[in-house]
């Protein structure tokens, strides 16, 4: 493992000056990366200067630097974790065998599917957020934006790698093919259907970047189990980055919260029209898109029964979040677990084979760990004296995918017939109006130290900087 040599046209630390025919193919992607930039990344700011971190190592001591840097010559570049030419492969059907450094041919196309449809989620992240600098509610807020941007374009690279390194003239097909499909386009859009939503405003965005990024989360960390080894260490890096987006957006939403709270207790109501008309988001709109972005994003772990997961995880390509720290015999054969479906009308469980569960399983574990994340919102509402409580609707709510797919049922857990869903659809997810009323809040506000009324300050600024530093510097 080398350092990374920024003196290279691609910072690296996987030697790519040693393999000329890989570094002559990235190379010739690389102007293609930078028009995609140009044509569907950050809005009109190709001329600012932003307050960035750039990856510079995998020491996690010291792995970023701070400075401000035009993000058209930001240095997205290549890294992995530390190999560990010992490391063996820990669940599945290959268990105790050594990690692959090459692809096996017979898992040859489950792999390029794999690493795809990870890569199609980044660029489809920045083409969602494309609009939202131009609305920004302070200038901290526009450099955290243009910080995720950066890095997600950082995470397409890293998969890009491993298709121009390891799958020939197909990867190279398929990382063209990441350029060329666009979020929401009717003709071509992105693999995953969350990817494809529309993120019109910054409430949106805190939510997306608290939940859907969360969802990366898991996936890396499944991934960065597998069998073979490079993408096992490219993703272990991506999760270092990664914590920043979700830090991004649960503070957000507190911060949303905290100004909410701050108004109802100046007005002394919880009416949410004078909530409304005194500039602050009311609690139930707040709910509403919680609702959205929380039923969109649990889709994204697919079908809660999945042969395809099975398959994954026997063949040692995708293993379970924290793989090491369970104590069964990571094989998984003759075991089940608890998958939910609607019969007579009626939610109820049961048993599936553990290894064809294993989406549910990942789906699970995200639950629980963005429950946690909104009992520290409520934590905001409780110190300020709102009795009002935010709640995880439950996971057959607004489901698209899998056995609960189409079921109408209530934020609570309740079947209810299509009259009822028509009738109380408005109540539980955001509709035209909420939109419309948060958008209209978007005014951009970019004066340092400034922050638009809706949301208030952070308690401290990025990087010990203070808050009302020169975030973004204006071309």
């Amino acid at each position: 493992m080398s350092s990374i040599n920024y003196s290279e046209k691609i910072p690296n630390n996987v030697n790519l000056g040693e393999d000329r025919t890989l570094q002559r193919a990235l190379e010739g992607w690389q102007p293609n990366f930078i028009n995609w930039w140009d044509d569907v990344g950050p809005d009109g700011s190709t001329n600012h200067e932003v307050y960035l971190r750039t990856a510079v190592s995998v020491d996690p001591q010291g792995w970023a630097q701070f400075g401000h840097v035009k993000m058209r010559d930001y240095r997205w570049g290549i890294f992995l974790n530390p190999g560990d030419a010992n490391r063996e492969i820990h669940f599945g059907d290959h268990k105790g065998e050594k990690a692959w450094q090459d692809v096996p041919g017979e898992h040859r196309a489950n792999l390029r599917r794999i690493i795809v449809t990870q890569g199609d989620t980044e660029p489809a992240s920045v083409e969602q957020q494309r609009h939202l600098g131009l609305t920004a509610p302070s200038m901290y807020d526009l450099r955290n934006l243009f910080q995720i941007n950066v890095e997600e374009g950082r995470h397409l690279w890293a998969m890009v790698y491993l298709l121009h390194k390891h799958f020939g003239r197909d990867g190279r097909e398929e990382a063209d093919a990441l350029l060329q499909r666009t979020s929401g386009d009717e003709n071509n859009p992105r693999i995953l259907g969350a990817f494809n939503e529309a993120t019109p405003d910054w409430l949106a965005f805190f939510m997306f970047t608290y939940f859907t990024d969360r969802d990366g989360k898991f996936q890396l960390s499944a991934l960065a189990e597998s069998a073979f080894d490079p993408l096992a260490r490219t993703t272990k890096f991506m999760l270092t980055e990664e914590a920043h987006h979700m830090f991004v957006g649960e503070s957000g939403v507190s911060r949303v919260l905290s100004r909410t709270a701050q108004v109802m207790n100046e007005l002394k109501t919880d009416d949410p029209q004078k909530v409304r008309a005194a500039g602050a988001i009311d609690l139930g709109t707040v709910q509403r898109y919680l609702n959205f972005h929380y039923s969109v994003t649990i889709d994204l772990f697919g079908a809660d029964q999945s042969s395809n997961a099975a398959i994954f995880y026997s063949s040692g390509l995708k293993g379970r979040y924290e793989e090491g720290k369970r104590t069964d015999d990571h094989v998984l054969k003759g075991q089940t677990y608890k998958v939910l479906e609607v019969k007579d009308g009626q939610l109820v469980e049961k048993d599936v084979p553990m290894l064809n569960a294993l989406n549910e399983v990942l789906r699970d574990d995200f639950i629980k760990d963005s429950v946690a994340g909104v009992g520290r919102w409520n934590k905001v509402l409780e110190k300020a004296g709102i009795p009002t409580r935010l709640v995880v609707p439950h996971k057959a709510f607004n489901r698209q995918i899998g056995a609960l797919a189409g079921i109408k049922m209530s934020p609570e857990g309740r079947v209810v017939n299509e009259m009822e869903w028509a009738a109380k659809k408005d109540e539980w997810l955001p509709s035209p109006e909420d939109f419309a009323f948060v958008a209209s809040l978007m005014g951009r506000v970019v004066e340092p130290g400034q922050f638009a009324g809706w949301i208030a300050p952070p308690v401290m600024g990025i990087n010990r900087q203070p808050v009302d530093f020169e975030y973004v510097r204006f071309g």
